[in-house]
């Protein structure tokens, strides 16, 4: 006997058929196991987050009023925005604190008021906090809050403005830690997330993958980039993969809106831990400092005045008095290793620098005037860096533009004693291709390629010489700065 199926089911019976069909492994060309390897491979957070979780903090910053009226923040007007258009709650409406409550006594001296939050991470059991500077600069107080409530006043042990690392302390024992990781072991694609306080929010998770290494957008620090989601509050807190170890802490985000976009930033846990150590010694940062300005070497740089390739720092300036003068550097110098390491980028040379102890000494090896030479120096200790004083613009008239649309004066003694140099040339006018190059009046040449220009004869003269589709380099001093400007014949 025949049992008469329903239309509707007969037909769920044959879609069943052919989907299981048209997805089965063999159709896709994937092993069973292909697919139970794509499903079982995602990663699952919880447990990493339980084991980590308890080590990370809320940082709040207060400062003291001194006899003047609390002056609202924008703290709460924000909170109240972000839940409203986030998530729909309704948020009762507050007194207007612009105004202020007549019925309250006005405030005491040092009374403490709200400055910030921000997040941070215990680094040992007897309670060093590691956070970011930015997220303590400026306060008077801060405050630590774990995880199950507890609640410490903070002591700031040190902060390093240039690294943006801060390390604080709290009084305790057997407190809950994170293990210190390699950042230089780290790969671009692994698994990493994020734990910290945005918009105030304690112990937010996120997570993402490492999306590049050694990023560099700072001058001592290359950074690790991710597409974790860091929002503000999240400063300070611990980049941890996913074996637990903490490898960065959240500093910046790339943003146009001031919220996150996918881009992130984190310290290197190596170069955070170094610095912590020198702040918890001593409270500061000690740096070394050779006293040069340097700017990058292109290719078309490299290419004129017959190097290799473009690799090194251009050295700009140099301070008077400085190691760098003392050991024979000059500007127009281009430094291609120090104490033996290859200066691949410009950011290479102030690490290794600021990393080297003052009283060190040490060696460059430069490139100068088409071939390479050793200079010996003694690295002092880092200072605030010097404002670089404006040249004085005198020309004399000249009438005549050359081949590369330059109008060039003479030097007087005078101004040579003033500026202090022995041999270049002043630019009177620029056009052509030295305008789009950047050269104006008032600029200083002092090489032609790897040739010292010792008046506006001998200048125009090489110019004269100059194959029209030949790339030739100038040596430009502006104020105290110099670099390197590749330029073409206007003919080209």
């Amino acid at each position: 006997m025949k049992i008469p199926i329903p239309i509707s089911k007969t037909f769920s019976v044959i879609m069943l058929s052919v989907m299981s069909l048209l997805f089965s492994p063999a159709v896709l060309g994937l092993g069973g196991s292909a697919i139970a390897a794509s499903v079982t491979g995602l990663p699952d957070f919880a447990e990493l987050v339980e084991r980590t979780g308890p080590a990370v903090v809320n940082i709040r910053t207060t400062v003291k009023m001194k006899d003047a009226p609390a002056t609202p923040g924008n703290d709460e007007q924000e909170m109240q925005e972000f839940f409203r258009r986030y998530f729909g709650i309704p948020i009762p409406p507050q007194p207007d604190r612009a105004q202020p409550d007549r019925r309250q006594a006005p405030p005491q001296q040092d009374e403490e008021a709200p400055r910030g939050v921000g997040s941070g991470f215990i680094l040992s059991a007897d309670g060093y906090v590691m956070t970011n500077a930015h997220v303590v600069d400026g306060a008077d107080e801060v405050y630590v809050k774990l995880t199950d409530k507890r609640e410490f006043k903070a002591k700031i042990i040190g902060a390093d403005k240039r690294t943006d690392v801060a390390l604080v302390k709290i009084e305790g024992s057997n407190l809950p830690h994170l293990t210190i990781g390699d950042s230089n072991k780290i790969r671009v694609g692994e698994w990493v997330i994020a734990i910290g306080s945005p918009f105030d929010l304690d112990n937010t998770v996120t997570a993402g993958i490492i999306s590049a290494k050694a990023r560099e957008t700072g001058d001592y620090l290359p950074l690790i980039q991710t597409d974790v989601a860091v929002n503000p509050g999240n400063s300070g807190g611990p980049l941890i993969n996913m074996r637990g170890d903490v490898i960065g802490i959240n500093s910046q985000i790339y943003s146009r809106s001031g919220g996150y976009m996918g881009i992130s930033f984190a310290i290197p846990i190596d170069e955070a831990i170094r610095v912590s150590e020198q702040l918890k010694a001593s409270g500061k940062v000690i740096r070394g400092r050779i006293g040069v300005q340097i700017g990058e070497v292109t290719k078309d740089v490299a290419e004129s005045l017959g190097m290799p390739k473009a690799q090194g720092a251009l050295v700009q300036q140099v301070e008077t008095g400085s190691p760098a003068e003392k050991g024979g550097v000059q500007a127009g110098d281009i430094i291609l290793k120090y104490n033996g390491i290859v200066i691949e980028r410009l950011s290479d040379l102030p690490r290794l620098v600021g990393n080297t102890k003052p009283g060190t000494r040490t060696s460059l090896t430069v490139w100068r005037k088409g071939a390479s030479r050793e200079l010996a120096l003694v690295i002092t200790e880092m200072e605030p860096e010097k404002i670089a004083q404006k040249m004085d613009k005198k020309v004399k008239p000249d009438a005549v533009a050359n081949a590369l649309g330059l109008v060039v004066n003479d030097l007087t003694a005078a101004q040579k004693k003033e500026l202090k140099v022995s041999i270049g040339v002043m630019v009177e006018s620029a056009d052509g291709s030295a305008a789009r190059a950047g050269l104006r009046p008032g600029d200083l040449i002092l090489q032609f390629n790897n040739t010292d220009v010792k008046d506006a004869k001998e200048f125009n003269a090489l110019v004269a010489k100059t194959g029209q589709k030949k790339m030739v380099v100038l040596l430009v001093r502006r104020g105290d700065s110099s670099q390197f400007v590749p330029l073409k014949p206007n003919s080209q």
